[in-house]
């Protein structure tokens, strides 16, 4: 595939498998949230340069949802997808199920949004990201929202003002 036009969000999913032991958990018996940020970032990092071909960076992680416990003894499941790509970075999705080691109460946990930058492997300088070319109904609405959710962060971080915001400004005006 050229990848001037793009590639198949299926080319960089990203399934990763933990399970949950002794060390992982607090006194409660949980997972420590710590711990599932960091395997939460890794599989987005490995679902990012893939996509990208290159070495990223993690540029920032959107809210991170803490929905259902993850107790000693769980198999967490986190798949990763990449919903869009812009002029350098990418924005990736990542959801984490649980169940017991037999497969038993299977549960979704977690979610959340992470964006990294693309890498240049010489200069390590941020460089241009592979576009994204989503082709079922799911695929196509994430990457339709994307828009909205970087110029959100964009603003929390203070690199666009509101007013610039035109995806934000359309969606809102919508309901008038």
């Amino acid at each position: 595939m050229n990848n001037e036009s793009g590639k198949l969000v299926a080319h960089s999913r990203t399934v990763m498998t933990e399970m949950i032991m002794p060390n992982d958990t607090n006194p409660m018996g949980n997972l420590m949230g710590g711990y599932l940020m960091r395997w939460m970032d890794i599989a987005c990092a490995v679902c990012a340069a893939r996509h990208c071909e290159s070495q990223v960076a993690t540029a920032s992680v959107d809210h991170i949802s803490f929905h259902e416990p993850i107790k000693l003894g769980d198999v967490i499941t986190l798949t990763a997808q990449v919903t869009r790509a812009f002029n350098t970075s990418v924005e990736i999705f990542v959801e984490v199920s649980a169940a017991d080691i037999t497969g038993a109460n299977p549960r979704q946990s977690n979610h959340a949004y992470f964006t990294f930058v693309a890498l240049d492997r010489v200069t390590g300088k941020p460089t241009k990201a592979i576009p994204v070319i989503p082709i079922n109904i799911e695929e196509k609405k994430q990457y339709e929202v994307a828009s909205r959710r970087r110029e959100l962060r964009l603003i929390l971080a203070g690199k666009m003002k509101p007013e610039d915001a035109m995806e934000l400004r359309n969606f809102f005006n919508d309901f008038k």
